[in-house]
């Protein structure tokens, strides 16, 4: 074997776990491929938070079908949110034969010795046990994202959103123990990474399952702490735990960036209500307020569905004035997509297509709008940004400042991983442009 491949589904959490899988696979002495036909491994790390999603893992693995029969040497895996959903797994192994390898989402630690058996004995192998008491942390890391780092604080969620299928693919919440976290950090600071991503499907829920117990405000303030010059940033929040602690701790250290994923869902109460947020839009639009209030400049963006059951046209216009009430730095707006498994798969009152699409055309319209405005009041500023990478189809380096917005500007040398200070020259649409000084 000398090649594999990985491919990647969902969000920054399946990212890491794809680090992690990359950390792995190079233990064989394989070097990491775009090819399907080269390579000899190749793994879907998949998710199904969406069904888009779950949808393009379906149609990418059953598009190897003629390779695999080509050459039956070939390891196909598929791992991740997908299996570990009830039946999903069964559902694999019977649309496709020839995955070798089916793991859960709390079996990536086995993946190793799962792939060893199989190049020993040539069986096929299926692991989705559920144990809730295990972290996916003690593997090796491949890390892809330089100068940025990923570092889970916890796995699972408890909440239980009546339209999400994490916590019965992911389980409940586990935290890491905070000197762990430290010192992984630490680690990565001193090895040059700049930004540092703490992560976590209800980051604000952290340490509560500890003893003695720790909120995540006291494990910001410790990573902090951490010498060197860096960026400390985390996700997701849950707005019925965020609260004044939060935004002091944001406000009192200058490493942590002015930024907030506050993630709302809707507008309207009565649609929260039926999701199983636990907050209103009026607690929501309170803490708004008090993060703002707090925290000068503080960038906050947020996810927002259209469609969810039984949204009404009321519903809906509540979710638009909110949006154009609070002008969110972003946005991920999507459509409700049934998840089988969750409490709104069973539920009445599903929102026809046509009208998904028209109200989701309106959302996405009143936010951009938004960030034309709020990207044209950069104009004349200088602001510190970290350089991610440079993009060859523009020829313009591309990094973010610390509120999170993506900046291009060019430069005569290679500044990746570096602090530059950039004044902005342009605003066109959403894109930002500027020249180093």
């Amino acid at each position: 074997m000398k090649y594999y491949k990985i491919v990647t589904y969902g969000c920054q959490m399946n990212e890491h776990e794809s680090e992690k899988l990359c950390g792995i696979l190079e233990k064989f002495n394989l070097t990491k491929t775009d090819d399907d036909a080269i390579a000899d491994v190749i793994v879907f790390n998949t998710c199904t938070i969406r069904e888009n999603a779950e949808r393009r893992a379906y149609g990418n693995i059953g598009a190897l079908k003629k390779l695999k029969k080509q050459n039956p040497e070939k390891i196909v895996a598929v791992g991740g949110c997908l299996p570990q959903q009830s039946g999903k797994a069964d559902d694999l192994k019977a649309k496709f034969p020839f995955i070798d390898i089916i793991f859960g989402t709390h079996n990536l630690t086995e993946f190793e010795n799962m792939l060893n058996r199989r190049l020993e004995s040539g069986k096929k192998f299926i692991d989705i046990s559920l144990d809730e008491y295990k972290m996916p942390i003690d593997v090796p890391v491949k890390r892809s994202t330089y100068p940025n780092a990923y570092v889970n604080v916890m796995f699972g969620c408890n909440n239980f959103c009546t339209y999400c299928i994490v916590p019965y693919v992911r389980g409940r919440e586990r935290s890491r123990k905070p000197e762990d976290i430290v010192s992984e950090v630490k680690s990565l600071v001193e090895s040059g990474y700049k930004e540092i991503t703490l992560l976590g499907q209800n980051v604000d829920s952290y340490g509560k399952d500890l003893s003695p117990k720790v909120d995540f405000s006291s494990l910001l303030e410790q990573v902090a702490k951490i010498d060197g010059k860096f960026r400390l940033r985390f996700m997701s929040n849950h707005p019925k735990d965020v609260n004044q602690k939060l935004a002091d701790t944001i406000k009192n250290n200058d490493k942590i960036c002015n930024s907030i994923h506050f993630p709302v869902q809707s507008g309207s109460t009565r649609v929260l209500a039926l999701m199983n947020r636990r907050y209103t839009r009026e607690d929501y639009l309170k803490k708004i307020k008090m993060l703002r209030k707090t925290v000068k400049d503080i960038a906050i963006t947020t996810d927002i569905m259209v469609g969810f059951p039984m949204e009404t046209e009321k519903d809906f216009k509540d979710s638009l004035t909110l949006l154009k009430k609070v002008k969110y730095d972003g946005a991920f707006t999507f459509v409700y997509s049934k998840r089988s498994g969750t409490k709104a798969y069973s539920m009445d009152g599903h929102v026809p297509e046509d009208t998904k699409k028209q109200r989701i055309v309106k959302l996405v319209a009143i936010q951009n709008n938004v960030n034309k405005k709020l990207a044209k009041k950069y104009l004349g500023k200088t602001v510190e940004v970290l350089v991610d990478e440079f993009n060859t189809d523009c020829g313009y380096y591309m990094g973010r400042d610390e509120r999170g917005k993506a900046i291009h500007f060019s430069s005569n040398e290679n500044i990746v991983g570096q602090f530059v200070n950039v004044k902005i020259t342009k605003a066109n649409g959403i894109s930002i442009y500027g020249e180093i000084v």
